[in-house]
């Protein structure tokens, strides 16, 4: 395409509509100050969990920090959307948004409180007794969790590019040790984490992240179908949330500090969380290029757990551009769907 064209598509773009985000139908079968329990409904906008052909219901916890429609991105490049025509009943938390009040959650509030909340809601409507998990980023940490607490409630646990150690190469790591980074200070000082802070530390990690993104703009603007994905990608990473003080003070200290969880040292509810107490069939999902979780720091779940199955899936990409990309849709997803279904039966 020639300069002049480039131009004149550019020119076009702010009037460009805005994709469709979230789309896939549901219904909140619960909720509880800012969280919510989405169920996804079935296929032709069919009742919740009508047309499910697996007994076992699913359950997605996205990151504490990110919007949950990650997993629900667009028509045609949803995750959610794609598991309920591959017939399994599919909840997703929504965290929704902490405002002042909620600066005092903690932790435990969240790892234990709301997961557990969350599990029990799925299974009661869906007839089972255990569900499916599939935690994302910072999601999978807190599902990691919470499973080695509550084995009982797991069927099979699916880590999708999820912290495990946190002591690593990586300089989110490094920034957590510095000792000018004053964690007190900042909780008190701010309540909520902003969402601006956290942002800018993750731009940190790629700093000319931003300027490949206008070349590829320009290069591409053209491409109504990239455009579209290019889009719906930059709505879900400009639409943060801020983090629960209380619970981000123990998650940098504990988690990235003392690197609690990967020793064995860490607490929930008053009670060790031991990795060797999942027993459940886990797959670890890792990517190469992954700049914001270390590949390394999320495989380590799978020489710790005491599953007898477990799996780690190492590809290519990075991290949230292989969770969902078309290359994702073709490979990675049918294999997490077929993972569930060989686990399905009591």
């Amino acid at each position: 395409m020639t300069a002049g064209k480039r131009m004149a598509a550019l020119s076009t773009l702010w009037a460009r509509k805005r994709p469709e985000v979230g789309a896939t139908p549901h219904d909140v079968v619960f909720h509880e100050n800012k969280w919510r329990l989405l169920r996804y409904r079935g296929q032709g906008n069919a009742a919740v969990g009508v047309g499910a052909r697996h007994r076992v219901p699913v359950v997605l916890i996205p990151s504490l920090i990110n919007r949950h429609y990650v997993l629900d991105l667009s028509p045609g490049r949803s995750f959610a959307e794609d598991m309920v025509k591959r017939g399994h009943d599919v909840f997703i938390i929504d965290w929704g948004t902490p405002t002042d009040e909620d600066r005092f959650i903690t932790f435990d509030d969240v790892a234990d409180g709301i997961i557990a909340r969350a599990l029990r809601v799925a299974t009661k409507l869906s007839g089972s007794e255990q569900v499916h998990v599939l935690g994302y980023c910072l999601g999978g940490t807190l599902a990691v969790i919470h499973a080695a607490r509550h084995p009982e409630r797991i069927r099979s646990l699916v880590a999708l590019a999820a912290p495990v150690r946190f002591r690593d190469e990586g300089l989110l790591s490094a920034w957590t040790q510095t000792k000018s980074f004053d964690l007190r200070a900042l909780v008190e000082a701010m309540g909520n984490v902003p969402w601006q802070l956290m942002q800018s530390a993750f731009q940190m990690l790629r700093p000319t992240l931003n300027a490949a993104k206008v070349v590829q703009l320009v290069d591409r603007v053209w491409d109504d179908e990239f455009m579209d994905g290019f889009l719906a990608i930059e709505t879900w990473g400009n639409d943060n949330v801020s983090f629960p003080g209380a619970c981000y003070e123990r998650y940098v200290d504990a988690l990235y500090r003392k690197d609690a969880l990967v020793k064995g040292e860490f607490s929930l509810s008053g009670k060790v969380v031991r990795l060797e107490d999942i027993t459940a069939p886990t797959m670890a999902i890792t990517f190469e290029h992954d700049h914001i979780v270390p590949w390394k720091s999320a495989s380590v779940l799978v020489e710790r757990v005491s599953s007898k199955e477990k799996l780690h899936e190492h590809l290519s990409g990075g991290h949230v551009g292989a969770v969902i990309s078309k290359k994702a849709a073709a490979t990675l997803w049918p294999k997490i769907s077929a993972f569930w279904a060989a686990h399905d039966a009591n």
